[in-house]
């Protein structure tokens, strides 16, 4: 699903970043729309759909699961819903590509179907840890076979009866709550899960926007299965964690002043906004609204001299998909920045924490890796040539890093930058970075 070319992004140094843009859509939400839109009885009508590989992944699995879905042109995605009961047998292994949200949160939900499914993806989704869902599927009753390792082919055995369970996450993922709360949907009983500190919660209110009861208490949600899913229309914001990059490229390049439009501050995503505070940056929320039960707003960055600090263990869980921009972030403040707690980083599309350390180091930047996070010192920023190792969130938090570089950087490995942000070279580019692709 993935390209294996390597396209290569060449960035010159320094510069700045102005004017107005929005970013692409949400990409959680994105893929929970069609999810919970093809479960739902009528047609659900999406707007600001994220046209990224890993949502088109989901999209894709569900057509070959029997749901009609038009689109997506311009954002927009039309689902008829065939009920919580409607989905039917596909006719080979699904291919979700390089998306863990796929695969974790379908997992839960296949688990409670008829039919036997297997889901399957690049060589980056093969390997990384499923027995955080299969664990607690089973406590349920699932069936899923793993390789010894715990990770996917995940073949899920149908006609199982699953019921409600309580469950603890020793770990606090919005992808396992997600996985059990829609497996949760299928079984008897009454299924809540605990989670150890807030995780984005739009599952939850994606639920209740479609008229099914979920009670939500501290770090607790519970549901009932024998509901129904009512289809609705889906608005998706723009995606917080595409534009971090932005928030970050403004905040460290002198002279920056950017508007964000129509950003999602679901406050369960808000981490980045911050620690990015917490660190000095000149960042004003302007006209909070919100849409489809989802709070958004436009955010207006200009640069400030950023400070290193002590990031707070609450605030990692609200903020996990942002830490390579927020590493860039450190690496151009005064002082000392101290990430802890974030072991979860190890096991995204790359090890973020040996990854994001190689490359700064790349560029001559003191950084040094622990067991779960990483301790930065602020200073200048060299040229060179770093390798993303084919992680999105990696190479466009390089990209950015050259704002503040004293010579090119160019980042290896880039192909996977569509699986979240189709169009990002065109629209960073616009924004004032000196970016090229080869």
């Amino acid at each position: 699903m993935t390209t294996s070319t390597n396209l290569v992004f060449h960035v010159h140094p320094g510069g700045r970043l102005h004017g107005r843009l929005r970013v692409p859509g949400d990409k959680s939400i994105s893929h929970r729309s069609i999810m919970l839109g093809s479960l739902a009885e009528g047609v659900t009508e999406v707007g600001g759909f994220l046209e990224g590989e890993d949502a088109l992944a989901t999209l894709k699995a569900f057509r070959a699961l029997g749901v009609t879905i038009e689109g997506p042109g311009d954002g927009r995605v039309r689902i008829e819903g065939v009920g919580l009961h409607g989905l039917k047998a596909p006719a080979g292994p699904l291919d979700l590509g390089n998306s863990g949200t796929s695969m974790r949160l379908l997992a839960g939900l296949l688990a409670g179907q008829a039919f036997d499914s297997e889901l399957v993806g690049d060589r980056s989704l093969m390997s990384r840890p499923m027995r955080r869902v299969t664990g607690p599927l089973a406590q349920m009753g699932a069936r899923i076979d793993t390789t010894e390792a715990g990770t996917a082919p995940l073949r899920i055995h149908g006609g199982q009866r699953l019921r409600g369970i309580d469950y603890r996450m020793p770990v606090a993922s919005a992808q396992v709550k997600s996985c059990l709360l829609l497996a949760g949907l299928y079984a008897e009983g009454r299924t809540c899960v605990h989670e150890p500190a807030p995780t984005r919660d739009h599952t939850e209110r994606m639920l209740a926007g479609m008229g099914y009861p979920v009670d939500v208490s501290g770090g607790t949600a519970c549901l009932s299965g024998g509901g129904s899913l009512r289809a609705t229309r889906i608005e998706v914001p723009a995606d917080i964690s595409s534009a971090a990059f932005f928030l970050v490229g403004a905040s460290i390049a002198p002279g920056s002043e950017l508007l964000l439009e129509h950003v999602g501050i679901n406050p369960t995503r808000t981490g980045v906004l911050d620690i990015l505070e917490r660190m000095g940056a000149d960042i004003e929320v302007l006209n909070p609204r919100e849409t489809g039960g989802e709070p958004v707003a436009d955010l207006r960055v200009r640069a400030a001299p950023l400070r290193g600090i002590e990031i707070p263990p609450e605030l990692v869980p609200l903020a996990i998909d942002e830490f390579p921009a927020l590493f860039v972030a450190a690496a151009c403040a005064e002082g000392t920045t101290v990430l802890t707690g974030a072991e979860e980083l190890r096991v995204k599309e790359s090890d973020r924490i040996q990854v994001m350390a190689d490359g700064l180091q790349a560029l001559g930047v003191e950084a040094h890796p622990t067991a779960d996070g990483m301790v930065i010192h602020g200073g200048p920023i060299a040229g060179g040539r770093v390798h993303s190792h084919g992680d999105h969130r990696i190479a466009m938090a390089f990209a950015m890093a050259a704002l503040r570089a004293s010579g090119p950087v160019d980042i290896d490995d880039c192909a996977n930058v569509n699986t979240s942000f189709p169009g990002f070279v065109d629209l960073a580019a616009r924004a004032g970075l000196g970016v090229t692709v080869s």
